[in-house]
């Protein structure tokens, strides 16, 4: 019987775990890294993931480590599932420069404004990479519920291989030309999914919230194209499936976030006793200021960055939304 290929996931949060339990549903050996090597021994031993995804067992193709070389040994390719303001850390620190690389981590970078491929060029030039991202709750493709997401890289044979050996009946994976596209899908959604939930919270309504979510798009769009991607992937599964998702599911993080601020709660209180971390916190401020180098306003992410420094409040920050100058759309 011929020898499985073998996936290195890096990351045991809830997003690697469920990558981690794709990968060896599609028929790959896989080593989960967890940067704990005495939690990396209990998810080893009991075969559950129970503070991200309890429930969801462990295939036997899975070897749970805290040994990233061991991890990585072997692999032919490389999944980052861990979120990106500790990505350039984790990729510092890592042998095999050469291993392709699949990032998983959605956001832009504080201090730097960079997007995760474009650290994991400044860290691992060597390395080819490609992103992952699309409307995907860890959750659901833990459990083997049907989804579809996005592989995009400008290397086709990268994206085209990481497609073949990620991909099942139930995993849709489609490729995708416009990387650029894809991250900022992914960053801008979860920081747009904040004001969403804000907005109900808050008691402002649906209207409220499917305007929102629309102009949020819209922003997405054009920093999109600024920065050198198209369009059109807005529309696609990274930028408009990835912020219906996010913006209406009932277990998104960023989202929930949102609702406790918008019912009053300081940003402490929404985030004490969370174990999965909520990207918009970080991104909001920081795809801000990318946007600012390249001459783009982002009025939406710009609200959510100023009620998370807690300049604004809920309302506050709708009446200078509603307060923009009036034109066509």
């Amino acid at each position: 019987m011929p020898t499985r290929p073998k996936i290195c996931v890096l990351g045991a949060g809830a997003w690697g775990t469920a990558l981690a339990i794709q990968a060896a549903r599609a028929g790959m050996a896989v080593s989960l890294w967890a940067r704990d090597p005495a939690r990396a021994a209990v998810i080893q031993k009991t075969r559950e993931n129970a503070r991200h995804l309890p429930g969801a067992r462990l295939s036997p193709a899975i070897n749970v480590t805290g040994d990233a070389a061991a991890a990585l040994h072997g692999a032919v390719l490389a999944i980052v599932a861990v979120p990106a303001q500790h990505m350039r850390a984790v990729l510092e620190t890592l042998p095999e420069p050469t291993l392709p690389l699949v990032i998983g981590a959605k956001g832009v970078e504080q201090g730097t404004l960079k997007l995760p491929l474009e650290v994991a060029a400044e860290v691992r030039p060597q390395a080819p990479a490609a992103v992952l991202s699309g409307p995907n709750f860890a959750g659901e493709i833990a459990f083997g519920l049907p989804a579809a997401t996005v592989i995009a890289s400008h290397d086709p044979d990268l994206r085209n291989r990481a497609g073949d050996l990620l991909a099942s009946p139930g995993f849709r994976i489609y490729g995708g030309d416009d990387p650029i596209g894809v991250q900022v899908g992914g960053a801008a959604k979860n920081v747009i999914a904040i004001a969403a939930g804000a907005v109900i919270g808050a008691g402002l309504g649906e209207n409220a919230r499917a305007a929102l979510v629309t102009r949020g798009l819209a922003e997405l769009s054009r920093l999109t194209v600024a920065l050198g991607g198209k369009a059109e992937t807005a529309a696609g599964l990274s930028g408009l499936g990835d912020l219906l998702l996010t913006t209406t599911g009932p277990g998104s993080r960023n989202t929930s976030l949102g609702t406790e601020l918008g019912r009053g709660r300081s940003l402490e209180e929404a985030l004490a006793g969370r174990v999965s971390v909520a990207e918009g916190v970080a991104t909001a401020p920081a795809i801000v200021a990318r946007a600012a180098q390249v001459g783009v306003e982002l009025p939406i992410c710009a609200a959510v960055a100023d009620l998370l420094a807690g300049e604004l409040t809920v309302g506050d920050a709708m009446g200078r939304l509603l307060a923009r100058p009036r034109r066509d759309e």
